[in-house]
């Protein structure tokens, strides 16, 4: 079966971090998501932006990616948690691309609010076969210290082989 890490990561780089370690357990395709227009300024600056974006449903133009999901059997999706969801430009990529029939394993990174993230993203993912999902907590003052155990996450890396 052919994987591919679809992720986005901002800020700290937390998610990609997340998604490294996927792709080293799993041996699957690695592609990032990014936004045309990249987001600038202090970290709080970027918060309070992505606030009122999520607050508005906004979705950003992304770079269209390298690889051809249609030459793939599962989709590992990864985003950041913005205010209780998906980031963004995570939203743009599940409004773009239908992952119906494709088996899609969800994660998100979070400061200690997972909220309704995974089930926004479920959603969003239509007639996918959702195979599995996982929250990593870091630190909740928007840092890079992992609060999840890394046993456990490598518990669930293991699941996704």
């Amino acid at each position: 079966m052919k994987k591919l890490i679809v992720y986005y990561s901002q800020a700290r780089g937390n998610t990609r971090r997340i998604a490294k370690m996927i792709q080293q357990a799993t041996g699957a395709d690695l592609e990032e998501i990014e936004t045309v227009t990249p987001y600038t300024g202090s970290y709080d600056e970027i918060v309070n932006q992505g606030q009122r974006e999520v607050n508005s449903g906004f979705t950003p133009e992304i770079k269209p990616l390298q690889k051809a999901l249609a030459s793939y059997d599962e989709i590992i999706l990864g985003t950041p948690t913005w205010w209780y969801t998906m980031a963004p430009a995570v939203r743009t990529f599940l409004s773009q691309n239908d992952l119906t029939g494709k088996k899609v394993v969800l994660f998100q990174t979070h400061g200690g609010w997972p909220a309704h993230c995974l089930k926004d993203m479920e959603k969003m993912a239509g007639g996918a076969d959702i195979v599995s999902t996982y929250a990593v907590q870091f630190d909740s003052t928007g840092g890079d210290h992992l609060e999840t155990p890394l046993a456990d996450i490598e518990r669930w890396m293991q699941t996704l082989k």
